[in-house]
């Protein structure tokens, strides 16, 4: 009986022509034919709303699922399969590799030691720190006494005092940076905006530029910020680590299509095209993903921290046997192009992080 009776509330509410794409329907019609949608005229409810979010993720998840299994044990083969048209059984690659990286940075994230990010001292810390410092000179230690001797003994009076003179010894004015050629005009900005903030504690541009009488234009402005995070990177490399960390999967998604453009040219008389050696490499960075996921998740719980070097060496092996399978070469040349691709990714992953950490580096 509650089958008869959800029938005829189905029925009940199937319209005569699709609310989607407007294509005239018939009463038996469960689905749209032109476009798929369910023939329903019913009001949304909160269960329909539940049901069609889990039905898709769950649809999505059965192919997640046997993706990451074969694509695991399987080397090559969801590729291969991919490229000669067998698709429907496997997540899209693009899509899969955007949810495991996703999957991965978080895993990443979290295994990083809190302890190694540091944000900016507080302004008399650094101050402080600074008078421990064996480079004071004579000149620095003498008025450290006048001040010492003095009825205000403030932070503010010991920096005026101490200081003053270091940033000074590089200033340069703006009508002698004008006469330099660029590089050296670069140069002696960069050194002397550290210097002064470094001394001064003033992070704002324009009104260090104010201090120094130098230009306020948009290069200045730009040069003193950068040579502001330059300094603060070296005083503190774990905000670079961070900071590199944050541009590591911009890095990535740019250098993956560049990397698919040399093994097109690695294999050029192969019969693939770029977007089948591009489908290839997205199925082979995922992979490196996973593995490092579950190898950091390990680390995490039982603090192996030779999981991640046995990660490598479990990806290297698996390249190999993914290059042999999809390419259908013999071992000999199999393994020559293992090498040279190699060799190839580290050189290209090099250059890629250099570009893509001056460029952001640059911009913001």
């Amino acid at each position: 009986m509650p089958d008869i009776e959800n029938r005829i509330e189905t029925y009940q509410y199937r319209g005569q022509h699709c609310l989607n794409c407007e294509l005239p329907l018939d009463k038996n019609d469960r689905f749209c034919p032109n476009c798929g949608q369910l023939n329903t005229t019913k009001k949304l409810s909160f269960s329909d709303l539940f049901n069609e979010f889990f039905s898709g993720v769950f649809a999505y998840d059965s192919r997640f699922q046997r993706t990451l299994r074969i694509l695991l044990f399987r080397p090559g083969k969801i590729s291969k399969d991919y490229v000669e048209g067998k698709r429907t059984r496997y997540a899209n690659p693009f899509r899969f590799y955007l949810s495991v990286s996703i999957i991965f940075f978080l895993i990443f994230s979290l295994s990083l030691d809190p302890s190694e990010s540091f944000g900016r001292q507080d302004r008399d810390e650094n101050l402080l720190s600074k008078l421990d410092r064996k480079e004071l000179s004579e000149a620095s230690m003498d008025s450290i006494n006048k001040v010492l001797t003095s009825d205000d003994v403030g932070l503010d009076s010991i920096q005026n005092n101490v200081f003053t003179e270091t940033y000074t010894e590089k200033l340069v004015s703006q009508p002698e940076l004008d006469s330099m050629n660029f590089i050296n005009a670069f140069a002696k900005k960069a050194d002397l905006y550290y210097a002064y903030q470094d001394e001064t504690g003033i992070f704002t541009a324009s009104r260090a530029l104010d201090s120094l009488n130098h230009e306020q234009s948009n290069y200045n402005l730009w040069l003193y910020k950068k040579a502001v995070d330059a300094g603060t990177f070296s005083k503190d490399p774990a905000l670079f680590i961070n900071y590199f960390i944050g541009k590591l999967p911009f890095i990535i998604f740019i250098f993956l299509p560049v990397f698919a453009l040399f093994i097109w040219l690695l294999y050029l008389r192969r019969d693939f095209n770029y977007m089948e050696h591009l489908i290839f490499a997205f199925h082979v960075q995922t992979v490196f993903f996973v593995l490092y996921s579950f190898a950091l998740i390990l680390e995490i719980v039982f603090k192996w921290e030779i999981l991640t070097t046995l990660a490598n060496f479990v990806f290297l092996f698996y390249l190999y046997k993914a290059m042999r399978f999809f390419y259908g070469q013999k071992r000999v040349k199999t393994i020559l192009k293992f090498l040279l691709l190699n060799l190839i990714f580290f050189t290209l992953a090099t250059v890629a992080a250099i570009i893509s950490l001056l460029a952001s580096f640059s911009i913001y």
